[in-house]
């Protein structure tokens, strides 16, 4: 049977050549993911089926994760991804918890607090997964008009403001910069919940005056809204609840980081954000030959991701290992030791 899946579209698959694993990792394999494999259709064995959680169409999660389901496909023999659709980073690890998705995209924030049965994971439980690869940093937009007033995060106070949708990653870190801005989410905005797609279409209809979304450089969603008519964007810094958010939360998933003004049109200066590692991530459990081979093509074919999106350019072997709030899987580490990229 194949692995379950939640609703989303899947990117095109475009044949290539593959690397043939040997037979013992089919084997390997088969073994301990029979319960997520089904016929190939074609009369040659048995296909193992992944699931890669993402996120919202207006992000980077999911171009990126449609990029990751291409290289899988194309080039590890007998296995077939998938990228889908979700709510984002609360949702995906979730999915991994069940069983659901068998890769996800997850900010550190949140995978710290599901590693640790904290926040929003608090009454469901640990969750049991590792890190395949530290991706890129995530940066905390704030995005308003420049017709709103909006310059800090304070002026938020009294106004229509989009957290991010519900079981997403942007929506603990919106509460918690609001928070640390001395900012009640509760009480102090009227809060919509809204994805990076809708937020836009939100603020074109002034519908509401800014919102959150974390997200790579440039995220499309914003970068459309820069590009409409008539609208000058506002990106709004938030980099001065940086050290509130390390008292509370440690020094390990927050930071600061620049966006330039050459990201989005209409910035005019540089504006420093909170922002947080994204991780990469599986079950615990999964077969650590399969892991090694996940961790293989994304830099076997670290070109092919770089040209769906500029922030699959930023993974080098250098970065991939540093910044995870988990351990890393042992086939991920095997395949940093070989490439004398691990240093514990």
């Amino acid at each position: 049977m194949t692995t379950t899946r939640h609703p989303g579209n899947a990117p095109g698959r475009m044949e290539n050549s593959r690397r043939p694993l040997a037979l013992a990792v089919i084997a390997a394999i088969g073994a301990t993911m029979l319960a997520c494999a089904a016929p190939d259709g074609g009369g040659g064995g048995l296909t193992v089926r992944l699931s890669i959680a993402t996120g919202g169409t207006g992000g980077v999660y999911y171009p990126y994760g449609g990029g990751i389901a291409k290289v899988i496909s194309d080039n590890v023999e007998g296995v077939e991804a998938t990228a889908e659709v979700t709510a984002g980073t609360v949702d995906n690890l979730k999915f991994i918890a069940s069983r659901s998705a068998d890769l996800a995209f997850g900010l550190a924030d949140s995978i710290d607090d599901a590693a640790n049965q904290r926040g929003v994971f608090s009454d469901f439980g640990a969750v049991p997964m590792r890190g395949l690869a530290v991706l890129y940093d995530n940066y905390n937009h704030l995005v308003s008009v420049t017709s709103t007033g909006i310059e800090t995060v304070a002026d938020l106070k009294d106004r229509v403001v989009s957290t991010g949708a519900p079981g997403s990653g942007t929506e603990v870190s919106a509460f918690r910069i609001l928070e640390a801005a001395g900012v009640n989410p509760q009480a102090d905005i009227t809060r919509q919940s809204l994805g990076a797609a809708q937020s836009v279409d939100a603020i074109k209809d002034d519908k509401i005056d800014a919102f959150f979304f974390s997200g790579g450089l440039p995220t499309g969603a914003i970068l459309d809204l820069a590009s409409t008519p008539g609208r000058t964007i506002k990106v709004v810094p938030n980099g001065g609840t940086l050290p509130t958010l390390q008292e509370q939360y440690g020094a390990l998933v927050y930071h600061n980081s620049p966006i330039p003004p050459t990201v989005y049109p209409g910035m005019e200066d540089t504006v420093t954000v909170v922002a947080v590692s994204n991780v990469l991530v599986v079950h615990a459990d999964m077969d650590e030959e399969l892991a090694y081979e996940l961790t293989r093509v994304l830099f076997d074919h670290h070109n092919e991701l770089a040209a769906v999106h500029p922030m699959a350019a930023v993974l080098t072997l250098d970065t991939a290992t540093a910044g995870s709030p988990i351990p890393f899987h042992d086939g991920a580490i095997r395949y940093y030791q070989e490439q004398g990229a691990w240093s514990e």
